[in-house]
């Protein structure tokens, strides 16, 4: 969080909602991630190009910025490959019983009102602080 400032914030805010607007509004679809991961997993033929383009420019949008010069901040992980992975398997576990991941249901769930999204939202937020807590301040992880 050193580098963090508002506009930088504010900017990438407007980027992610004017993309999901774009999504829903040429496609009719949400930018779930989960969901869109899943239907490129399990393709019908008209879904699967951009399925495969949206997650594309997820996974190519960190080297273009690397290569056109954007000084990215370092990454540290100070957990152990199991846990990682551990966590990656909750994670997928959760948006599976949650029907949505946080892109789904925070950023276009809540823009579209709907009650289903805000609760689910207001569910894995809740979880997240709670989960803070108890790594750092009753574990003291």
């Amino acid at each position: 969080m050193d580098q963090f400032t508002p506009v930088s914030a504010l900017a990438g805010g407007l980027l992610i909602g004017l993309s999901a607007a774009i999504l829903l509004l040429a496609n009719g679809r949400i930018a779930g991630i989960s969901g869109i991961l899943d239907g490129a997993l399990k393709p019908a033929k008209a879904e699967t190009g951009w399925r495969l383009a949206f997650l594309a420019g997820l996974l190519c949008a960190v080297p273009v910025l690397a290569l056109a010069g954007y000084a990215l901040p370092a990454v540290r992980v100070e957990a152990t490959l199991p846990l990682v992975a551990f966590a990656g398997v909750l994670v997928g576990f959760g948006t599976r019983l949650g029907s949505g991941c946080t892109s789904g249901h925070g950023v276009c769930g809540i823009g579209r009102g709907s009650g289903r999204s805000i609760a689910a939202t207001l569910t894995f937020m809740a979880s997240a602080g709670a989960t803070v807590f108890v790594v750092r301040h009753i574990l003291g992880a």
